[in-house]
């Protein structure tokens, strides 16, 4: 009976550390930085998928993950929209969507035990990131309009 309740067949231990590694990773950036989808939603988003995809692929080895994986794309779609909104005419929080997008494909990837191109990705994400701030911090030019940055000491209620 022990045996049973500590059987996680369907799911793998490597696939869990690597999904909240790779989730753990993005999600620090985004916390870093103030973003939404910190740390925790980052992990539970890349973990989440994981699951459903590992679960599916365990039960019916082909087209099980591949309809999980469809499933996965439109309803982590409608929770990547929960996060765009409009503040004083613009538009806020596509780029926390388009992570929470990202981070269902990564814990899918790792559902489908492909670890590597998930790794891969993970970086990449980061890099786009990382590279595309400190590019915005040096042309000053890629600042205005709708990437103006927002200092909060000069918002007035």
């Amino acid at each position: 009976m022990m045996d049973y309740i500590f059987d996680i067949t369907p799911l793998e231990f490597k696939g869990c550390l690597i999904s909240i590694l790779c989730g753990f990773l993005i999600g620090f950036e985004r916390q870093w930085n103030g973003k939404p989808a910190g740390i925790r939603t980052s992990i539970l988003i890349c973990l989440g998928a994981y699951t459903f995809v590992a679960i599916g692929n365990y039960y019916q080895p082909s087209v099980g993950s591949v309809r999980l994986v469809g499933q996965i794309v439109t309803g982590v779609g409608f929770m990547g929209g929960g996060v765009i909104l409009t503040r004083e005419g613009l538009v806020q929080g596509v780029t926390s969507a388009a992570i929470i997008w990202l981070l269902a494909g990564i814990g899918s990837l790792c559902g489908l035990q492909n670890y590597i191109t998930a790794l891969w990705l993970t970086g990449f994400a980061i890099t786009v990131l990382l590279g595309i701030t400190i590019f915005e911090n040096v042309i000053a030019q890629l600042n205005r309009g709708v990437h103006r940055k927002q200092n909060n000491t000069s918002i007035k209620k």
